[in-house]
């Protein structure tokens, strides 16, 4: 087993090993590093941290302050590439709120609007059908019931037959685009 030792901010030495595919393999704090995961991905990163108990290796990719955690047994081969100056220099190390906030709030915003986009106790071909239509169309969900440009309503069984609702206009165009959609789905065997 070889292990590498490395002088801790605050002034204790520290070993760090990991086992990948068997082996012992030492990721310092530090160390620059060019890594092969099994599933393929190819990535140059500077050892930030690593859990022996949990196997789990961080990383910092490139100059961003972004940090790539990793199991340690998905590390399929790694290579060094040279020794850095501290990744957790304090002086150095600092969090922009704002920016984090920002990113959170993003991250929300786009979760929630993906989560109004699935249908709760649909079929999946009802989804389909949804999915299709919201390429072209504004839609949205009201239980089981799909909403276009919030005044047309297409129910199940989802048919240009189930379309209600909104002005005569609205609704053919609506019926047109349903039509279209079904044809398409069915031609590439998601629909019935």
């Amino acid at each position: 087993m070889s292990s590498s030792n490395q002088i801790a901010m605050d002034g204790t030495t520290t070993t760090t090993t990991a086992t990948t595919n068997n082996h012992t393999e030492d990721f310092a704090v530090g160390c620059l590093l060019s890594i092969k995961t099994t599933l393929g991905d190819e990535f140059e990163a500077q050892v930030i941290t690593f859990d022996r108990h949990s196997n789990i290796l961080g990383s910092k990719p490139g100059p961003r302050r972004n940090i790539r955690l990793l199991k340690a047994n998905y590390v399929k081969e790694f290579s060094f590439l040279g020794q850095s100056e501290d990744p957790l220099d304090s002086k150095k190390c600092f969090l922009d709120l704002n920016s984090l906030q920002a990113r959170e709030e993003s991250a929300i915003r786009q979760a929630e609007a993906e989560a109004e986009r699935r249908g709760v106790g649909v079929t999946s071909e009802a989804q389909n059908i949804f999915d299709a239509l919201s390429k072209t169309l504004p839609v949205r969900w009201d239980k089981t019931v799909i909403v276009v440009m919030n005044e047309v309503r297409v129910s199940s069984p989802y048919l240009p037959e189930s379309v209600s609702g909104g002005t005569p206009a609205a609704n053919d165009r609506v019926k047109k685009v349903l039509e279209l959609e079904r044809k398409r789905l069915h031609a590439r065997g998601g629909g019935q």
